[in-house]
């Protein structure tokens, strides 16, 4: 039983890695696939032929889902964050329905695992356990999880100095153009800054580090 609980109106550190430590992203097709997951599971709603949607994405940078709002207005979290790492990720989450989070990450996780073994000729678990949680229990603690998972990045040795285009994350949405509209929700943090310049400033001058 996970040892806290997950309540509606509540932001939580949501993250897990490879069984084996081992990469669970081996191309950008695997990036965007579990790209795609996170943005469009926050909705009951079933999203069909997902491989042409992967595919027009690494061709245009773009994802054309004419259910996208019927997501959003259906959502059961919001995605406020996130950053996929090679053999790990991190979600920062919002609950909206009781449940919610639950339910997301066990889609999430079943489809990506079922897409992986399937693509790699694999089996079993590809995960290390259940999924991990940690619940943010006051805006300070927020802000520094998004500078973490911001900053996760830099250990990534071709994008240490430019984490602010990394693809595989939002940090790019916060200081530059939000790509993915209201499938992500990053007012929470952003509002706290000036602008985006400032917002940036913050996570270059945080205190917090990228995973070890």
């Amino acid at each position: 039983m996970r040892k806290i609980k997950i309540a509606p109106g509540e932001y939580y550190h949501i993250y897990n890695r490879e069984n084996t430590r081992q990469p669970i992203f081996l191309d950008n097709r695997d990036r965007a696939r579990f790209l795609f997951l996170i943005l469009y599971f926050q909705s009951p709603i079933t999203v069909h032929s997902i491989g042409n949607h992967i595919t027009h994405f690494l061709k245009h940078r773009v994802f054309e889902l004419r259910k996208t709002f019927k997501i959003i207005a259906s959502r059961n979290i919001e995605l406020i964050m996130f950053t996929l790492m090679p053999n790990h990720f991190h979600l920062g989450l919002k609950e909206i329905q009781e449940g919610g989070i639950s339910r997301y990450m066990q889609k999430i996780l079943n489809a990506y695992t079922k897409y992986f073994n399937t693509k790699y000729k694999t089996s079993g678990h590809l995960f290390q356990g259940p999924y991990q949680a940690v619940h943010m229990e006051n805006n300070t603690q927020l802000l520094h999880l998004s500078a973490y998972i911001h900053k996760n990045p830099k250990k990534i040795k071709e994008w240490s100095n430019k984490i602010d285009q990394y693809p595989w994350s939002s940090y790019q949405d916060y200081v530059k153009k939000n790509r993915w509209n209201e499938l992500l929700k990053p007012e929470i943090i952003l509002e706290q800054f000036n602008s985006k310049i400032n917002y940036k400033k913050f996570i270059k001058t945080s205190t917090a580090k990228e995973d070890k």
